[in-house]
């Protein structure tokens, strides 16, 4: 056993968890392409994650893209739904009241360093499926997929702004951006990276998929891993949903829309597994080893073109 592969391994996912830096899919799938080479998986790994990492980079391209095709922007439906269920308050209005004074607290970065993990959880999660599970990385990265498309198609039929953004046209009581007052009192560094030179889109807050992201990878833990791993794997996904709403990015309607689409995602991954529409073309290869096993030679399952 090589050992330094372990250290090194370690030493990239606690420097991924702990520089102060927004990960994009580009970059993240160079960091781990030098991990699975150390590892001789190096080709297998562009062979799987490169379409997966493509589709994503190009979801966000096309993301900013809603602005210009969406020109109403919905304001006041979340707002009316967060009232309706909170007893008339806006629970990000309320939480900022009761927790933020102007200046910035512990809870505060910790809030905004799970909202940074936005992509690096769902990337560990695949690296993991393709590790312990490998005939169902597909299913996760098809349920991340469809859900992220599902996300955009929503965005330019229903623009909604977020809370800081209401505020900032007075639909309700200001709201303090608080993941912009972290970002430079904590100095997060901004990699050079292609999602730089993608256009922002700021009316896509419903759903919200930085709630939904952490939902989908919950429920790919607890069918691949167990209630053993779930559980405290669900601090993520609840402190996600908890905190996009006190940093002013989005409400509560756009947290549990985020979840319901994630539920929505998964079970359709599954019913493509149980209809078998899935089902790959089966290759015998002689004296071909499987990228996480040794031993006898075996079947290799390829994806159907």
């Amino acid at each position: 056993m090589k050992w330094y592969r372990h250290i090194y391994t370690a030493g990239v996912i606690g420097f991924l968890f702990f520089f102060k830096a927004f990960w994009s899919p580009d970059i993240l799938f160079l960091v781990f392409l030098t991990i699975f080479t150390i590892y001789g998986h190096g080709k297998e790994y562009i062979r799987k994650f490169a379409p997966f990492v493509a589709l994503l980079i190009a979801y966000d391209a096309l993301r900013g893209v809603v602005p210009f095709i969406s020109h109403r922007v919905h304001f006041t439906e979340m707002i009316n739904f967060d009232k309706w269920m909170f007893g008339g308050q806006v629970p990000t209005i309320w939480l900022q009241h009761m927790f933020y004074n102007g200046v910035l607290h512990w809870y505060d970065y910790y809030f905004y360093f799970v909202y940074m993990l936005h992509f690096l959880a769902p990337f560990i999660i695949a690296a993991l499926i393709w590790k312990f599970r490998p005939k169902y990385y597909w299913q996760f990265a098809g349920a991340l997929l469809l859900l992220s498309y599902a996300g955009f198609i929503t965005y330019i039929i229903f623009p909604a702004a977020p809370p800081w953004m209401a505020g900032q046209m007075h639909f309700i009581p200001a709201v303090t951006q608080i993941s912009t007052a972290v970002w430079w009192g904590w100095g997060v560094h901004s990699i050079p990276n292609l999602y730089a030179h993608f256009n922002p889109n700021p009316v896509a807050a419903v759903p919200s998929l930085h709630s939904a992201y952490p939902m989908l990878d919950l429920l790919f833990v607890y069918k691949f891993f167990g209630r053993k791993f779930a559980i405290p794997f669900a601090i993520y996904p609840i402190s996600i949903w908890i905190g996009v709403v006190y940093l002013g990015e989005h409400y509560v309607f756009d947290v549990i829309l985020g979840i319901l689409y994630a539920t929505a995602a998964f079970y359709a991954s599954e019913m493509v597994i149980a209809k078998g529409w899935h089902r790959p073309v089966i290759r015998r290869v002689k004296g071909l080893r499987p990228g996480w096993a040794s031993g006898a030679p075996t079947v290799v399952l390829e994806k159907t073109p």
